[in-house]
């Protein structure tokens, strides 16, 4: 599996999905791709998996399918995106 995180780094929100990933690291070990959603590969991302909103996590399989999606300010917990990382 592969998690990615799609956000826009000047934003609101960019704080806490920055230090999401901060704590994520620390805690697990364990990098979350992080895609501006302004660059020519969110904006792909967001038009293949229908994101309408920021920030988003992805968690996909190794042949890109979305496996899961968690939208919008509220992150999800650490440990519900730990179980879809590989």
């Amino acid at each position: 599996m592969k998690v990615v995180v799609i956000y826009r780094p000047k934003s609101e929100h960019a704080r806490a999905v920055e230090d999401y990933l901060r704590e994520f690291f620390r805690r697990t070990g364990h990098k979350i791709e992080a895609v501006d959603i302004d660059s020519k590969e969110g904006v792909q991302m967001a038009g293949l998996y229908d994101i309408m909103q920021h920030p988003a996590i992805l968690a996909m399989s190794e042949d890109g399918k979305l496996v899961q999606c968690w939208i919008g300010e509220i992150l999800p917990l650490i440990d519900d995106v730990m179980g879809y990382m590989s």
